[in-house]
């Protein structure tokens, strides 16, 4: 399928998100450095890339997914593939030859008539991709997940053979000794949050609903050992100003904003909340619980969320700086500060440490400062047992995403392993596979690759054999 989107001047579609027109295979890539022995797998990246020329105001979240892999073979082959997520929405729009659905900034909703029975929303599964249970989803927080097979075809939604109450998170987190899927979804109807179990075999366990004071944007959460980590922040949907035009969402900072602890076995009278000042996490990079019984949760918070719903171009990733928030046992006081001298966002840490103590983690990073809304230009490595930072800039003029932690087979350290990610060049606007060592940040090698990858959100690392995300 090739498809024509113009650029109409918007922001979101041009430049470095300018969406690409085209499928396609490319089997041998040439690689400057030297790709590391065994480093064998597919790093898989999710973000929007429009078919069609959007209808009315267009908001990134709306695009249509688009799957962008790398496969390295192990030897130093490496191969790259990028296909749509075929959704029913999409389907509707390529039968009807343009756009049919309306997205988050317009709120316009298609007929009956022009969907011809397909949804009334589309799910565009454009925010992240994982691997479970042998299964690979592409996720989007407002649906279900939308399987698609290893060669990036798309299989079609997967409601967990009708398990599945409503919708379901881009962020589940993957428990890397029991092997369960933790998830949850929000709703602008109650119940407001439901949090989920899925068992290592991929069948749906448990449905937990939480009551909340009002219907809030959570687009991620955190798991340790014994917990599941909540944050309910005055991100507020306003479908009736929606209506009329307005925002989907609104910050009311007087709701408060608290974190909520619960049980993994718990239900919603087993969480504790805690009050914290008034904030918002687009992204955590872990928890663990402390031996007293208190909990540790590392994330990219910002003193306000905008996605530019209520105010044109908003820059909150370059107000997003890394911070611990510590809930104390017994008492339940609550502490938070900074631990990162760079703003960034999309932290992780290795899969391995999902939920326990970690040392290392990593973000993408503004190493030049620049406040433009997402252009991360670097990665940087945080030591947080000895308090000290390492940035690796990209280079001048370049756009970075999220960088993902390959642990090397062989390695006993912590830190032993690469970090991946897609890098474009601004000037040339040519994209490249980049790997770095992630004990130093140096890079190993380079794979330019044949066609530029637009700026998206959040990947993964699949193992050739393997079933870690």
């Amino acid at each position: 399928m090739t498809a024509v989107v113009n650029s109409r001047n918007d922001p979101y579609l041009s430049g470095v998100y300018q969406p690409v027109t085209d499928e396609r295979d490319d089997p041998a890539l040439a690689v400057t450095g030297e790709l590391p022995v065994g480093l064998a797998g597919t790093y898989l990246r999710n973000g929007p890339n429009p078919v069609f020329e959007p209808k009315g105001r267009y908001h990134i979240f709306d695009g249509d997914g688009m799957l962008h892999g790398l496969t390295l073979d192990g030897t130093g082959g490496a191969a790259y593939r990028n296909r749509w997520v075929r959704t029913e929405g999409l389907a509707v729009e390529e039968r009807a030859g343009r756009a049919i659905y309306g997205g988050m900034a317009n709120g316009e909703f298609p007929t009956r008539e022009e969907t011809a029975g397909g949804p009334a929303m589309k799910n565009v599964a454009n925010t992240n991709v994982i691997r479970h249970a042998g299964r690979i989803l592409a996720l989007w927080e407002a649906g279900p997940p939308t399987e698609v097979a290893s060669d990036l075809s798309t299989i079609g939604c997967h409601d967990f053979g009708g398990a599945l109450p409503g919708p379901f998170t881009a962020h589940p987190k993957l428990d890397p000794v029991t092997g369960e899927m933790l998830a949850f979804g929000y709703s602008a109807i109650p119940p407001y949050l439901r949090a989920y179990v899925i068992g290592p075999d991929g069948t749906f366990r448990r449905t937990i609903d939480i009551d909340l004071p009002a219907p809030v944007m959570m687009h991620d959460f955190a798991i340790t050992e014994r917990h599941l980590v909540f944050l309910d922040a005055p991100a507020v949907f306003d479908f009736a100003s929606f209506a009329r035009g307005g925002p989907m969402l609104t910050w009311k900072p007087d709701n408060g904003t608290r974190i909520g602890v619960m049980p993994r076995d718990g239900d919603a009278a087993s969480v504790r909340w805690h009050e914290v000042d008034p904030c918002y996490v687009f992204h955590f990079m872990n928890a663990y619980d402390t031996p007293d019984g208190g909990v540790v949760i590392d994330a990219c918070r910002l003193p306000r969320m905008d996605i530019g719903l209520e105010t044109e171009g908003a820059t909150a990733d370059a107000d997003s700086w890394l911070h611990r928030f510590t809930v104390r046992s017994g008492s339940g006081a609550t502490t938070c500060e900074q631990i990162a001298e760079l703003p960034g966002d999309f932290p992780r840490v290795p899969a391995a440490l999902e939920g326990r103590p970690h040392r290392f983690g990593y973000y993408a990073s503004f190493s030049s400062g620049r406040p433009d809304g997402g252009a991360f230009d670097s990665v940087t490595k945080v030591d947080v047992a000895g308090g000290t930072t390492l940035t690796h800039s990209y280079g001048p003029d370049t756009v970075a995403g999220e960088a993902v932690f390959a642990a090397d087979p062989t390695g006993t350290a912590e830190d032993d392993g690469w970090l991946l990610n897609f890098v474009t060049d601004l000037p040339t606007m040519t994209s490249a596979f980049v790997v770095l060592d992630a004990r130093d940040l140096t890079e190993v090698a380079q794979i330019d690759l044949p066609r530029r990858v637009p700026a998206g959100f959040h990947g993964n690392w699949l193992p050739a054999g393997g079933t870690a995300h």
